[in-house]
């Protein structure tokens, strides 16, 4: 199975080449890291403590990882955490994020690369962020004599249809597994129908409920408010994790309501770097007063500026606690959503689109307590931000509700961090019965 999956991997690289050199050209994407990727050479881990490998594909697993690693500093502190990432974006928030931890790109499922990181690493537990099912990896980190978990485990329907149609390669891998530490009952059944067995699956809860800041005035916020000329008689619209066509639409609902509201600001903080550019010639072509984030410490803010460019990897966590109405972006398109618990933990009316497949369970939650509304297109969100605009007390209301929501959920992270100590303690498998 390993030299056929092999195989695989190397013909879908060829196939897949001309275009990944066109985007590298492009947007300097895939570049980076291609010893670690292609050839396992991550670096060399020098220490003989405990070690927990920590594996999150982009951003949003990067950050999820924040709290996690804090918590298992706290309960297991003799033991050593690393970071690896899949995506450039992802290794620039890790090196941000993590800098007395060791940061690496995770090699490509080839049995030489895993093999390879795993005898320079040598990981006790080998921790995977909501679902990398990779065959090779897991069974190189089995051979090596690490354990496996996934935290945060969740599996879409899409995924799982996906999955099924592979399910004795998909139950070949989730057996090796030995821990599956899920967000709910609904994942559990979905990877214990694809194999996994029922001893290693647990419901933890979701961690992103416990990742996000809940106090307006933490001192990032406040200085992000600070630096952008922020006063409290401003009214923030925020669009955040934006995807192609949803900064223009965001834009058209502000002018709309912007001439009656001269308090309105709109920030902008696109989900993916490569775009700040692109974004920045819509606004100038928009005719509106605007800046980029990266002007803000050396010309200070403009005061005719009413929209801000949010144009750094890493903030927006702390720009949705300046936000009175959030819109949650990669919704009105097909990216599947992102991430609305952020704004949500701060007590903003949120709003988003009606494609959310990614945060089905969240957005359920949230739609059946009434904290958060779906808006189809530019004229529903035009409509939401006026009715908050001129009715603050169902904005509040919204607020309210939302935070009450999350106060509900938290907990996830201790639970999982937990069950990882414990797995780790149970020490490293015997080589010989891996």
């Amino acid at each position: 199975m390993t030299y056929l999956l092999n195989l695989i991997y190397l013909v879908l690289l060829i196939l897949a080449l001309p275009w990944l050199v066109w985007r590298a050209i492009r947007t300097g994407r895939y570049r980076e890291g291609l010893g670690a990727k292609l050839l396992g050479l991550v670096p060399r881990r020098d220490s003989n403590a405990k070690c927990y490998w920590l594996h999150a594909v982009s951003v949003g697993e990067v950050t999820l990882l924040a709290r996690l690693i804090a918590e298992l500093k706290r309960r297991d502190p003799a033991a050593e955490c690393i970071v690896s990432t899949t995506t450039k974006t992802g290794m620039e928030l890790a090196r941000k994020k993590y800098p007395g931890l060791l940061v690496f790109y995770c090699p490509t499922d080839f049995s030489w690369a895993v093999r390879r990181a795993m005898r320079r690493l040598r990981p006790d537990v080998l921790v995977l962020a909501e679902l990398e099912l990779w065959p090779n990896l897991v069974r190189a980190a089995r051979e090596s004599g690490a354990r496996v978990a996934v935290v945060n485990g969740r599996l879409s329907e899409n995924s799982h249809r996906g999955y099924r149609r592979i399910r004795p390669l998909a139950a070949r891998v989730l057996r090796q597994i030995d821990l599956v530490a899920v967000q709910d009952e609904t994942y559990a059944g979905r990877f214990l129908d694809l194999g996994a067995r029922a001893e290693t699956v647990r419901v933890t809860g979701s961690m992103k409920y416990d990742g996000a800041e809940t106090d307006r005035n933490n001192p990032t916020t406040r200085r992000l408010a600070k630096l952008a000329g922020l006063e409290p008689r401003h009214i923030v619209f925020l669009a955040g994790s934006t995807q192609e066509s949803e900064e223009e639409v965001a834009l058209e609902t502000f002018r709309q309501i912007s001439p009656a509201w001269p308090n309105l600001r709109l920030i902008v903080v696109p989900r993916h770097p490569e775009r700040f550019d692109t974004v920045a010639r819509l606004l100038d072509a928009s005719g509106v007063a605007w800046q980029r984030r990266t002007e803000l410490e050396t010309r200070g803010p403009r005061p005719d500026a009413r929209v801000l460019l949010v144009d750094v990897v890493g903030e927006l966590g702390a720009w949705w606690g300046t936000a009175r109405v959030a819109f949650v972006g990669g919704s009105l398109g097909s990216r599947g959503g992102q991430n609305m618990i952020e704004p949500a933990t701060y007590g903003a009316a949120v709003c988003f689109g009606p494609n959310t497949r990614n945060f089905r369970d969240i957005v359920s939650a949230m739609l059946d307590l009434d904290t958060a509304v779906v808006v189809p297109n530019g004229e529903a969100l035009t409509g939401f931000v006026r009715r908050c605009l001129e009715d603050p007390d169902y904005a509040g209301r919204l607020g309210e509700r939302a935070r009450a929501l999350v106060a509900s959920q938290l907990g996830a992270t201790g639970r999982t961090v937990s069950l990882l100590v414990a797995l780790a303690g149970r020490g490293r498998r015997d080589r010989a019965a891996a």
